[in-house]
C-alpha cells in the first residue's frame, strides 16, 4: 500500500495536525538546509494550516510554489498566488513564486513554472495536495486533452498548461500544473480531504488503480514516499 490514512472528527482537528506536520518539515528543512521548499495547494480548507507557518516563527527562508494556478491576472479574485501571499503576509522570510505571468497568459506562464522548477531542482520539502469531487488533484482534471501529459511518470516534465473539460462553471480558466512527477519528487507527501463524498472518491481510486479519477494515479504510483491521506467529515 503506498499510502497512509489520518481521519480526523472534525475540519479543526485536520487542520491542527496537518499544521503540526509542516511545521516539523519546515524547521527540519531550514535546520538542515538553512531553507524550506514547498508545494502548497489552493483553496479555502488549507488556508488556516499557511496562516499557522506563517506565525509559526520558523526562523529561516521559506519558498512556496502552488501545485496549480489559474491563468488569470494576479489581481484576479481566483487566483491563487494572491490568497496564498495574503497566507504568508505576516512572515517576510516566505516568498511564493508566481506559477503565471501577471497577465495570466498561458504560453509565458508556462514558461514561467517550469524554469522556476528547473532552477529549483531539489524535492520539495513538503507538499500539500487538494483533491476535488472529480479526483483531479492539482489541476489534473479527468477529461482533459492533455492529462496523460500530466500523469506520465517517464517524462520529466515540471508542469504542463491545461484546460479542463467541462470548464469548472465557478473557475473556467486554463491552468498550469505541476505534474504527478514532479509533486511525488518531495519527503512528505500530504493529500487533505474534507467531506464524505470525497472520501467516497477515495475510496474508489484506491480499490481500482486505472479508474477515471486521476487522483489514482498519485495513489498508484508506487512511490517510495508514502502519500499521507488526511481526512475529516
Amino acid at each position: 500500500m503506498g499510502w497512509v490514512e489520518h481521519d480526523y472528527p472534525n475540519t479543526a482537528a485536520l487542520v491542527a495536525n496537518v499544521s503540526a506536520l509542516f511545521e516539523t518539515a519546515c524547521r527540519d528543512a531550514i535546520g538542515a538546509r538553512g531553507h524550506a521548499v514547498l508545494a502548497l495547494a489552493g483553496g479555502r480548507t488549507p488556508l488556516p494550516i499557511y496562516a499557522h507557518l506563517a506565525n509559526a516563527g520558523l526562523g529561516g527562508a521559506i519558498a512556496v510554489i502552488p501545485t496549480d494556478e489559474r491563468c488569470v491576472p494576479h489581481a484576479h479574485a481566483a487566483c491563487n498566488l494572491r490568497n496564498l501571499r495574503a497566507a504568508f503576509a505576516s512572515d517576510a522570510d516566505v516568498h511564493v513564486q508566481a506559477m503565471t505571468t501577471e497577465d495570466g497568459d498561458i504560453a509565458a506562464s508556462l514558461t514561467t513554472a517550469c524554469t522556476w522548477l528547473a532552477q529549483h531542482p531539489q524535492p520539495f520539502d513538503a507538499a500539500l495536495i487538494g483533491m476535488g469531487g472529480d479526483g483531479h488533484f492539482a489541476s489534473l482534471f479527468p477529461g482533459a486533452a492533455n492529462l496523460a501529459e500530466g500523469l506520465a511518470l517517464d517524462r520529466g516534465v515540471d508542469a504542463v498548461a491545461t484546460v479542463p473539460n467541462p470548464l469548472p462553471p465557478e473557475a473556467p480558466f486554463a491552468r498550469i500544473s505541476l505534474t504527478l512527477p514532479r509533486l511525488l519528487h518531495a519527503r512528505a507527501i500530504h493529500v487533505v480531504v474534507t467531506g464524505e463524498d470525497k472520501r467516497q472518491v477515495l475510496r474508489h481510486a484506491q480499490q481500482h488503480p486505472h479508474c477515471a479519477y486521476p487522483i489514482a494515479a498519485l495513489l498508484h504510483a508506487g512511490n517510495a514516499t508514502p502519500i499521507h491521506i488526511h481526512w475529516s467529515p
